[in-house]
């Protein structure tokens, strides 16, 4: 039990992003030789080889499922619900009803993907499939079919985010992970903000050969899709343990850097998925990270109907979609400020609180006032404000469910499954333009309840930390019962960031 009593270092002075440290028993052999100096390099050029091929890939690929998923909102401005003659109600069902493919799916891909070798190959082929679903929406004539349609793309895209976010925490430290989803979402924007200028472009398109502007829409983005999706399969790398990118060193020193934070990564494990599995429901912190993300899935509802929240300034579709793209800029470039705050502080907790806070404002101003500047200022924050907490979040999920790794590929999932329902009622709250007095006032009761609720969570951790410090048996057995393995504790492991 002695290693059970070590202490260990400040939560607020974790290594800095490209140290590791050299001195830990389980160091591979073929790293030993090394010095301090010399492993700080080698991991410095094995972070930027990451960097340029797996964070361009990713981001790339993200960039194409969110502009997939927000096409519907843009071809209403172009008249698919008056061709499929669908009503607002009919038009919030079919906004909804890709998450009743997408949610239940997520966990068990994100399951099987911990067995895969070749996680990139398996991503990538879901983004194929996906952008041949979203280019036949075209094909549609009537609601049901694209109802249809849309229900079977959901499922398609279930592999993809919750699978992305599990496999950059394979690959990237806890200092390091933060930018890095971050980047994730700053992609997710620049889908957003080019999305919209680009379905603008496409418009014009509209009665050419017959086809109307928004099945142009589809057409082109899902073939775009398709043909992206088969380059990146062949650039994606594996996990890091069988990375061919990497020579048999940077291997090694992948694996190792990952192990010394939290025990066996992928590859060196041998738990069971249902094992993992039942260890991410049995941990009590899990519940309260599920709602968590369900109330700020729904503060992040907006970008489902963005376009609609700025047509209702009065201005014509296409220079409503333009208005889409300053807002998203803004909030990849505040994405990216935060993450690196938090990497640099390894703090979570008080950015959470600021960005519920601006959001609570922000929506206090459009259901006050029908003025067009005060209202498009609310909307120029709110995309960050809304969704800034997610980020910090999906940070703090792999990082305080971190092993075994089933367990932290299961957690993902059902944080973002179980949490993204929220997506399905809240397509029902945008309605009664242009204050949208329904949709603010619930997303902001939302937010404040996310505020206490993380609170709780925060004391729970401290109070976990406390244990862990003690050095009593006793209360390290009860850290551990609650999710912690004994590996961890070893480790001189503990909740950091709250």
């Amino acid at each position: 039990m002695d290693a059970l009593k070590e202490v260990h270092t400040d939560d607020n002075a974790s290594r800095a992003e490209g140290q590791v440290d050299a001195g830990h028993d389980r160091m591979p052999e073929s790293l030993r030789g090394f010095s301090q100096v010399e492993i700080t390099e080698l991991n410095a050029k094995l972070v930027r080889k990451m960097d340029l091929v797996i964070l361009p890939t990713i981001g790339i690929l993200y960039i194409l499922n969110y502009i997939d998923r927000q096409n519907l909102a843009a071809a209403k401005l172009q008249g698919i619900t008056d061709d499929l003659h669908m009503t607002t109600q009919h038009f919030a069902t079919a906004v909804s009803i890709l998450f009743v493919g997408y949610l239940p799916f997520q966990i068990p891909s994100n399951l099987l993907i911990t067995k895969i070798s070749r996680p990139g190959m398996y991503i990538c082929c879901a983004v194929i499939i996906w952008g041949t679903i979203s280019a036949a929406t075209a094909a549609v004539k009537s609601y049901g079919e694209l109802l249809a349609v849309r229900t079977i793309l959901g499922v398609a895209e279930a592999v993809f985010f919750p699978g992305a976010i599990y496999y950059l925490s394979a690959w990237y430290t806890k200092k390091e992970l933060g930018k890095r989803i971050a980047a994730l979402y700053i992609a997710q924007q620049v889908g957003n903000a080019f999305g919209g200028l680009f379905a603008a472009a496409v418009f014009q398109l509209d009665g050419r050969h017959g086809i109307r502007g928004w099945q142009w829409l589809f057409i082109i983005e899902g073939s775009a899709t398709v043909g992206i999706g088969i380059i990146c399969a062949c650039i994606m790398p594996e996990f890091p343990h069988n990375a061919r990118l990497l020579k048999p060193l940077e291997r090694d020193l992948a694996v190792w850097r990952i192990e010394s934070e939290a025990g066996a990564a992928e590859g060196t494990e041998n738990e069971s998925v249902l094992k993992g599995f039942g260890k991410a429901l049995s941990d009590p912190k899990l519940i309260l990270l599920i709602m968590c993300n369900m109330l700020s899935q729904a503060q992040g509802s907006i970008a489902n109907y963005f376009p609609t929240l700025v047509a209702s300034l009065n201005f014509s579709s296409t220079v409503s979609l333009l208005l889409t793209a300053p807002p998203y800029v803004l909030a990849g470039i505040v994405y990216y400020g935060l993450m690196f705050y938090s990497d640099r502080k390894n703090t979570v907790y008080p950015m959470i609180l600021i960005c519920i806070s601006i959001a609570c404002i922000m929506y206090i101003i459009p259901m006050t006032t029908l003025n067009v500047g005060a209202r498009y200022f609310s909307m120029m924050i709110l995309p960050f404000a809304s969704v800034g907490p997610q980020l910090l979040l999906y940070k703090t999920i792999n990082l305080h469910l971190a092993r075994p790794t089933s367990k932290r590929a299961a957690a993902s999932a059902l944080v973002n499954a179980i949490g993204g329902t929220s997506n399905i009622w809240a397509s029902y709250l945008y309605y009664a333009p242009p204050q949208f007095f329904a949709a603010f006032g619930t997303l902001m009761g939302c937010a404040l309840l996310f505020a206490a609720t993380i609170t709780f969570y925060r004391w729970l951790v401290l109070r976990e930390n406390r244990r862990l410090d003690s050095g009593n048996p006793a209360e390290i057995a009860k850290v551990i019962k609650g999710g912690v393995t004994e590996e961890m504790v070893q480790l001189g492991w503990r909740y950091e960031m709250y």
